[in-house]
C-alpha cells in the first residue's frame, strides 16, 4: 500500500489548467522530488496534498485513508 496516493488529481484557476491529471504513488521510505519548470504545479500539487487546496477532481489518500476528492 502507498503512503500518498494521487490519483487523476486536476486543479485550475479560472480558466486556466494548473494540474492535469497528476498520478502518483509514494512508498513508504521512498523520497520523491517534484522537479519543473516555473508554471507548472508544483507548489499546487503540494497544496493540494497539505490540503490548502481543493483538487477540482481526483482523489488524495494519506496512509490509506482518503483526505481529498
Amino acid at each position: 500500500m502507498a503512503a500518498i496516493s494521487m490519483e487523476g488529481l486536476f486543479k485550475s484557476f479560472g480558466a486556466t489548467p494548473v494540474v492535469r491529471g497528476l498520478t502518483l504513488e509514494v512508498h513508504e521510505g521512498e523520497l520523491v522530488s517534484l522537479l519543473g519548470p516555473s508554471g507548472c504545479g508544483k507548489t499546487t500539487t503540494l497544496r493540494m496534498l497539505a490540503g490548502l487546496e481543493h483538487p477540482d477532481a481526483g482523489l488524495i489518500h494519506i496512509g490509506g485513508e482518503q483526505v481529498a476528492g
